[in-house]
């Protein structure tokens, strides 16, 4: 095969790679299109901000299932900004992504998800209720911030799980 002929072939096998990932890029913007990250302005006394980068937003507990959730669909600069009354979302190119206190469910740290492996414990993993019954987990990597200040910032929204009455 001459050089050209290479060329073609390898050009060709771009083409329907890129093509490929298109096609899937699509069919899970369609399967999630029902998801629309709230936009509503929350308010009350601003408690904690950081800055980092928003990796991904997954399904529950599938760090490796990306959700292509409007407005949270693509990696960007991302400031968080935990408030008296939830937590904001301000991502590069984006509107201001507003999650409700009463839709947070839960605060922790992850290594991995997506195409991002960081050291251990490196990403905030917020898990929150984006529609009823539908859960979902954001990451944000922060940059020069301790992952536990935020995540103590953000704990202090949630709700301590109701008592079940059988405490002795």
């Amino acid at each position: 095969m001459s050089r050209e002929g290479a060329l073609l072939v390898m050009i060709a096998v771009a083409v329907v790679l890129i093509g490929l990932m298109l096609w899937g890029w699509r069919r899970r913007t369609r399967r999630d299109a029902a998801l629309v990250a709230p936009v509503a302005a929350i308010g009350g006394a601003e408690r904690y901000q950081a800055s980092g980068l928003y990796v991904a937003t997954t399904a529950h507990d599938d760090a490796l299932n990306r959700l292509a959730i409007k407005h949270l669909a693509y990696r960007a600069r991302a400031t968080v900004t935990v408030l008296d009354d939830g937590v904001r979302l301000a991502l590069t190119g984006e509107p201001t992504v507003s999650i409700p206190r009463t839709a947070l469910v839960s605060v922790g740290t992850a290594t991995v998800t997506i195409d991002k492996v960081v050291e251990r414990d490196g990403l905030v993993r917020l898990v929150w209720l984006i529609a009823p019954g539908q859960v979902v987990d954001s990451y944000v990597r922060l940059q020069q911030t301790s992952p536990q200040e935020l995540i103590a910032a953000i704990d202090s929204l949630i709700p301590a799980p109701a008592s079940t009455g059988t405490e002795a």
